[in-house]
Parts: structure tokens; sequence; C-alpha cells
């Protein structure tokens, strides 16, 4: 039995979450329509570009992304301590730069005086916005009602344009985000889309690529504001971001985009990146699961302990995805 998105995201299991939204009705987001011979080769710019822009709005980080010709793909990071730092004034502004709000809120912005009642209903309202603003089901829902009416317009007609609700999975430990993180980066790969990284348009991993050899003489690459940063490896004191090195991703990822576009079984290079060492992962297990990601693994990806541990703490009967972590560890 399906389970409850309230069971499926919960920040005290993890923060990082991987999305995917796909259409209907034979519709396309990108590329060519052989069945119609229509392009629609610009729709993947809406996403991307909608996509941002709720970043800026949401307590939310984008850490990889792809769109694809009927889908894409998202991975999220909740960022719970910068949705507690806004102010109630804050709050009221970002949400009236997606929402209408009411009469109140905007009394309260323009420095109206209030009654106290009236800045109780205030405080109500900032407490359940803040919520929202940090609620990957909001954020999936300004983004894809808006693609939506775009599509909709553009084909002249009405009804649903995105297959049900947005799937998602919960990334339990580095393993799980890691793995993840390059099976997003590398969808444009395995579709024969785009023949390396560096080409596949319209995702994280040229954002990325790009961005860091815009000052190639830096110590540090430089990282794309829209992304949540590579902060490195887990220390102390460690800034708010991705617990890898960017140049480590980098490298794993042109590494295991490598091994798909060979196509052979068994031609795996044994000067794998450092950073599968580091996570202790299989180099066969790795390339397989950055190939099948979504099928492999459901609502709760991790190792078998991160499962084990989330699935106790939910209090769930049974522990699904156990011999799928076994690849992971």
């Amino acid at each position: 039995m399906p389970r409850s998105r309230k069971s499926q995201i919960a920040l005290e299991a993890t923060p990082y979450y991987h999305c995917t939204s796909r259409c209907v009705r034979r519709a396309f987001l990108c590329g060519r329509d052989e069945y119609t011979g229509n392009d629609y080769e610009h729709r993947r710019g809406w996403i991307e570009l909608r996509m941002m822009a709720l970043a800026e709005v949401y307590a939310l980080d984008i850490c990889a992304y792809a769109v694809m010709s009927n889908h894409y793909h998202i991975v999220l990071h909740i960022n719970a301590e910068k949705a507690k730092a806004w102010s109630d004034t804050e709050v009221i502004q970002r949400w009236h730069a997606l929402y209408a709000g009411n009469f109140l809120s905007h009394e309260y912005l323009d420095g109206k005086g209030l009654y106290e009642e009236q800045l109780r209903v205030i405080s109500e309202l900032v407490k359940k916005w803040r919520e929202r603003l940090m609620s990957i089901s909001w954020f999936m829902r300004a983004l894809n009602e808006d693609i939506a009416r775009q599509a909709n317009a553009e084909d002249g007609c009405t009804g649903r344009f995105w297959e049900g609700r947005y799937k998602s999975q919960a990334l339990l430990d580095e393993t799980a985000l890691a793995t993840c993180l390059a099976y997003v980066d590398l969808n444009p790969i395995r579709a024969q889309m785009a023949d390396a990284l560096e080409t596949s348009d319209f995702t994280s991993i040229k954002e990325r690529i790009n961005t860091a050899q815009s000052e190639p003489d830096n110590v540090e690459p430089k990282q794309p504001k829209p992304l949540f940063p590579f902060a490195g490896y887990p220390r102390q004191d460690m800034p708010s971001g991705l617990p890898f090195r960017l140049q480590d991703y980098l490298e794993l990822v042109d590494w295991t985009g490598r091994q798909i576009r060979a196509d052979k079984r068994g031609s795996i290079d044994q000067k794998a990146p450092p950073i599968l060492e580091r996570l202790n992962i299989d180099t066969d297990h790795w390339v397989y699961n950055t190939q099948h990601f979504e099928s492999q693994f459901k609502g709760l990806v991790g190792t078998v302990l991160s499962i084990k541990a989330q699935c106790q703490r939910f209090g769930y009967q049974r522990t699904p995805g156990l011999a799928a972590a076994t690849q992971l560890a």
C-alpha cells in the first residue's frame, strides 16, 4: 500500500529528497514529438527558470536537476535553519512573491496599525506560511502548476499535464545522496541526449562545470549561486552544503559517465575515484545503481543501517528496500 506523503517526507529523517514528475497525454517538456512533429525544446528553459526562481523564495536548496523529454528530476535540500532565521516580515514578503496573501498581511507590510487580535492572526499566518515555504509539496505544486498552465496555453487545451502527483525518495545518508546526485546528473548520458557532461543541457552538472571553468585558476572551483554548494567532507564547523568536495564529485560523475557510454560488461576502469573508497561503495554496484536508481530504490534510500533506523523511528512493521540497500553498503 502506498505510504502517505507525510511519511515519505520527514525532516527528522533527512533533509535530502529526490523528486520526479512525468507528463501525460503524449505531452512533451522538450525535444521533437515524432507523433505530431512539434518541437518543444524551449520548454526545458521554462522549468529550469521556474526552479531557480522558486529556490530564491523557498527555504529549499537545489542540489541537482535534469530536464528530460517527458519528465524531470530534482534533488532538494530542506533548509530549516534558513526558514527559522526569517523575520515575520520576510516570511510575508516571500509568500507575497508567489501568492496574493490577504488584507491583513498587506496592511502589516504597509505598517498600518493593527489590533491585538489582528496581530494574533498575522502570527498564525506567518507560522503557516513559514512551514509551507520549506515544504517540498508546496514547492513542487508551484513548479508543476506554472509549467502546466504555460503548456496548456501553448497547446490550446485543458486538463492534466502531469502524471498525478510527483514521486519522492528520501536520501538517508551520504551514500544514497551521492548515488542519487550522479543518477540525476547522468540522465542525458544514459538517454543518449548528450555525449558529454558539458553538453548535457538543462542539467545541474553542466551548470557546475561551466561555472567552475569560468575561473580555472582558483584553488577552489567557483560554484553556481542558484545551486546548493559542495562544502567538502564532513567536519567540525562545516558550512552549509553538500558533504563532498566539488572536484571529487565532478571526477566521479565524469568517470561514471564513461563507464555508461562504454556499454560493455567488465569495462570498469580500475582507477576508480577515491570518493568511492571513502563511501565504501563497490564500483560494479555504483555503476549499476547510477543507471537504475529509481527502479532499484523506493521511498527510503540508504544503507541497511540507515533504512532500519528510520523504519524503527516511523514505526513501520516492515522494512522495505533492504535487498537493494545491500548494494549501497
